[in-house]
């Protein structure tokens, strides 16, 4: 499931979500829900909550409201869901941002964890994050976290 968390995007202009999916699919991922949500803590955790109730959804991709300005909200709805917290995906998502762009990595709140026996992971909603995030991190260890998940 992906979600792209935004004030300003539509479905038509929301190209980190659209990558999203499309990296999923040409790996052989189904993606069975796409929502473009405000980022307003209620319509998130909603999203999510209808997520892990649904069996087909083994992972929840969130893209968006990851930095520090008044309205990103999107790491506090999913930090207060998540059972189990990923680390390293977050401080090596900002290694790897540092070493492409420099200081401003620090402001990334990037996080990724485990709720209801999903994985789930928040990457910023810059088109080259997602696809940073996606190439480097998720989709090489996506199928992994799975299998774990569900031992």
């Amino acid at each position: 499931m992906v979600i792209t968390c935004s004030d300003t995007r539509t479905q038509e202009t929301d190209t980190s979500g659209q990558l999203i999916r499309t990296l999923l699919e040409a790996r052989g991922h189904t993606v069975v829900g796409y929502h473009l949500v405000k980022d307003d803590p209620a319509q998130i955790q909603w999203w999510i909550a209808r997520g892990v109730i649904n069996d087909a959804v083994q992972a929840i991709i969130i893209n968006g409201g990851t930095g520090i300005s008044r309205r990103d909200s999107t790491f506090e709805a999913v930090d207060e869901m998540l059972e189990k917290r990923l680390a390293g995906f977050g401080e090596i998502f900002r290694l790897l941002t540092y070493q492409d762009i420099g200081s401003p990595a620090i402001m990334s709140r990037a996080t990724a964890g485990v709720i209801k026996g999903r994985i789930l992971f928040s990457t910023p909603g810059s088109e080259n994050a997602v696809r940073l995030a996606m190439e480097k991190l998720i989709l090489p260890e996506l199928g992994h976290l799975v299998k774990e998940l569900n031992k």
